[in-house]
């Protein structure tokens, strides 16, 4: 049983691609293999790509790992891009879970920016800091070379300055909404929220917000 692609040449020479599972058998009369048709998926470029790969999943499961890598190998690949992304995205999901995006998209739509345009910036730039400290500019080639970022495939050392620049004059915003986000998320009795601000740390400094029992 093999997935068979067969093309038809139109009136006006352009050519048209359809796929179908096929198997092969012996014909009554002639002995030779002959294709039968078991489905049609229709047309190549249309062709519901989710639908074959639940179909591949569905055969692999009755073969072992070492039948289906052996399947695999004859398949060629091609290598795009590799990034890391563990350490970005773990970062990513504990920012919002307390809620620092969410106020820095918030304060930065009040002021008539691109709310999530800046907050991914920030991030970004925390994310380095924690992850491979750098300047501003070490940033914008570890955002657009080395790493995952979900929502921020680069930026310029224009925006991250002028990302910093927001952030300085709107940080007692920011800092009052995450206040009020971690007090209620983690039921603290909270006083001071502790803030690392870009303008005390070296270059390529972000910000952390860290509640603390008073």
């Amino acid at each position: 049983m093999y997935l068979r692609e067969t093309r038809r040449t139109n009136r006006d020479g352009s050519v048209v691609s359809y796929l179908q599972l096929a198997h092969n058998e012996r014909h009554p009369g002639t002995g030779t293999p002959v294709a039968k048709v078991i489905h049609n998926f229709g047309r190549a470029e249309t062709v519901d790509r989710d639908g074959l790969a639940r179909l591949v999943s569905s055969i692999s499961r009755f073969l072992t790992p070492e039948q289906a890598v052996a399947v695999a190998q004859g398949v060629e690949v091609e290598v795009l891009d590799s990034r890391r992304m563990g350490g970005s995205w773990t970062l990513d999901r504990l920012w919002e879970r307390l809620g620092i995006g969410a106020a820095i998209r918030r304060v930065a739509k009040r002021r008539r920016l691109d709310g999530d345009a800046v907050e991914r910036v920030i991030f970004a730039l925390v994310a380095q800091r924690a992850l491979e400290p750098g300047s501003k500019l070490a940033a914008t080639g570890w955002v657009a070379q080395r790493v995952a970022i979900e929502g921020c495939d680069g930026f310029s050392d224009d925006q991250a300055y002028r990302g910093m620049d927001f952030l300085l004059a709107a940080l007692d915003e920011i800092a009052a909404e995450v206040f009020a986000s971690v007090a209620h998320l983690l039921n603290l009795d909270l006083d001071i929220v502790f803030v690392d601000s870009p303008a005390n740390l070296p270059p390529g400094g972000a910000f952390a917000l860290v509640p603390r029992r008073v």
